[in-house]
């Protein structure tokens, strides 16, 4: 299903099931260099490529995979991206969830702010994409993409949402949504300043859970630390009397694990804690009932 190559922006084989017109391919610049880990999907068995999403009268890129020859409705899967937003990593991550049945999804949100390929660091990324992208348009595009999933074989009733890093935080937020049925975060932020775009974090809004959230950190995470996922736990207890999402929600923490360590093509990637978090993410939403 899937094999380890080496790679560089440059030559990265594009694929052939992309049309790239508002969604780049290969990796994004600021995350170079690429790793000899990162994992390519093949396509066999699959359809996969760029979609286009309406949300209103805008057009939301969107990478889409599934399996090719499937019979009824097929659970749905969102993935929100890094801040790099939807570049081969993620493209091959929703590839992965289509190899088990899946529909996944990850939408293009930072579209209508840029490209984050365009900025070579995080810090650009940060202060010219991610800032002017806020948290009630990204869960309103989201919600679009099930509306689109659902007139396109998805089963709305099996609704999973996984993110990673900016797209963990997201994934936090989004289980608040009564379409959602499970959510799985790696490493997402669950405090941070209150802005206009960001008003309420992870931490803020454990007692409006709809769905459970397994949470996967890094103990040696330099971004995210111990003490905030100590904060977001004790949100979840505070709001389980009242809340089932709450209580049934989880974290596994890693020791001696960086940020991002899901992330195979980047220097922080950790075999060992990144193929235990699929599993547990895989059997999270099994459990949950979202396959």
């Amino acid at each position: 299903m899937t094999k380890t190559v080496q790679n560089s922006r440059r030559n990265f084989m594009k694929t052939s099931a992309i049309r790239a017109t508002a969604m780049g391919v290969g990796f994004v610049a600021a995350s170079e260099p690429v790793m000899a880990a990162a994992i390519e999907t093949d396509f066999n068995g699959l359809k996969a490529g760029e979609q286009m999403i309406p949300v209103g009268s805008f057009q939301l890129p969107a990478y889409v995979s599934r399996p090719d020859k499937a019979k009824g409705p097929l659970p749905i899967i969102i993935v929100v991206s890094e801040i790099f937003g939807v570049h081969e990593y993620i493209a091959d991550v929703t590839r992965r969830f289509a190899k088990l049945g899946y529909l996944a999804i990850a939408p293009e949100f930072f579209t209508r702010a840029g490209d984050p390929n365009v900025y070579g660091t995080t810090a650009e990324i940060f202060a010219n994409i991610v800032s002017k992208t806020p948290d009630a348009q990204v869960l309103n595009d989201l919600q679009a993409a099930l509306v689109w999933a659902g007139k396109n074989g998805g089963d709305l009733k099996r609704v999973g949402v996984t993110g990673f890093c900016w797209g963990g935080r997201i994934t936090w937020l989004s289980a608040t949504l009564p379409q959602v049925r499970a959510g799985v975060a790696w490493y997402g932020r669950l405090i941070g300043e209150k802005t206009e775009g960001n008003p309420r974090h992870p931490v803020d809004i454990a007692a409006e859970l709809k769905a459970p959230v397994l949470g996967l950190y890094g103990g040696a995470d330099t971004g995210i630390s111990l003490e905030s996922v100590e904060q977001m736990r004790t949100a979840l207890a505070q709001a389980a009397p009242k809340n089932p999402a709450a209580k049934a929600s989880q974290f596994e923490v890693y020791p001696d694990t960086p940020h991002a360590f899901h992330a195979d093509y980047r220097a922080t990637y950790r075999e060992g804690p990144a193929k235990d978090g699929w599993e547990k993410c895989i059997a999270w939403f099994k459990k949950t009932g979202v396959v």
